[in-house]
């Protein structure tokens, strides 16, 4: 059986163990910098692969470039940290959440093949619950001036323009089920996790039209509802039309629920990279 330490935020690491793989999964909170030897104590065992997932932090292993074995970083937030595409050319694969952002990472000491999109994932636990509906349009996450002020702005100037919007944050799994439309928005227009979590939970969709291959995996008006970013109109728009007809929605509901179930679950995430490496 291989042997993979997997070090950072934990994403599809456990369901490489269905893939064949002993996984040693080390998901630490300390300020720490990790070695080689670090890895093998900790595992007790050396590993043939190491994987450093994102954490959006500074640098948390080094030396990985003379490790004794294969090396894969998972970038995620390639979308905040400049420096990522620089770090991943010290590893022999690099999987890139963002797929617009490939070229930033290609044509420097990684051979370009060694760059492979991977896109996020609905958790296993992502799954639909029982309807509850209260608001018309519901958003789950961090709403801060200081941290996100586009959201934040963009979520003031809509709730005066659609009362039913709702803002909260906590437990989505548990929330989702009581909004009728389930909003996202992208602070740098990426193709974050929110759209897969919501897909998975069995919610309907409305969420920007970015780049980032979001297109390609699922279709606006079957999977998903889209709207252009930043643009409050077109937005309240596609609520409106939304609103107007409970069994469109429900449909579409279904149809990204299944394309979810289909490609996009941890499970997925897992075998192809055991495929691929």
């Amino acid at each position: 059986m291989p042997r993979l330490f997997w070090i950072g935020s934990p994403f599809f690491a456990q369901a490489l163990r269905d893939e064949g793989w002993q996984v040693h999964a080390m998901d630490f909170q300390q300020v720490a910098v990790f070695g080689w030897e670090d890895i093998v104590r900790t595992a007790g065992w050396e590993p043939d692969v190491v994987v450093v997932a994102d954490k959006s932090r500074p640098p948390f292993v080094l030396g990985m470039e003379s490790f004794p074995c294969l090396t894969v970083f998972y970038c995620v937030d390639s979308h905040i940290h400049s420096w990522y595409p620089l770090y991943a050319q010290a590893f022999d694969v690099c999987l890139m959440s963002l797929r617009d952002h490939i070229p930033l990472v290609a044509g420097r000491r990684l051979p370009d093949e060694r760059i492979w999109w991977t896109p996020a994932f609905a958790k296993d636990a992502d799954l639909p619950r029982p309807p509850a509906p209260e608001w018309d349009l519901l958003f789950v996450g961090t709403v801060d001036a200081a941290r996100t002020p586009a959201r934040h702005a963009f979520l003031q100037r809509l709730g005066q323009r659609l009362p039913g919007l709702h803002v909260t944050r906590g437990d989505y799994r548990a929330l989702y089920p009581r909004g009728r439309l389930l909003l996202n928005y992208c602070e740098h227009g990426d193709l974050n996790f929110r759209v897969f979590e919501a897909l998975g939970c069995g919610g309907c969709l409305v969420t920007p039209r970015i780049g980032h291959g979001l297109t390609d995996l699922f279709k606006d008006g079957r999977d998903l509802l889209l709207y252009e970013p930043d643009d409050i109109d077109s937005l309240v728009q596609v609520v409106h039309t939304a609103r107007a007809d409970p069994e469109r929605c429900a449909r579409v509901a279904a149809s990204g629920l299944a394309r979810v179930d289909a490609a996009h679950r941890a499970r997925h995430r897992a075998r192809d990279f055991t495929k691929r490496l």
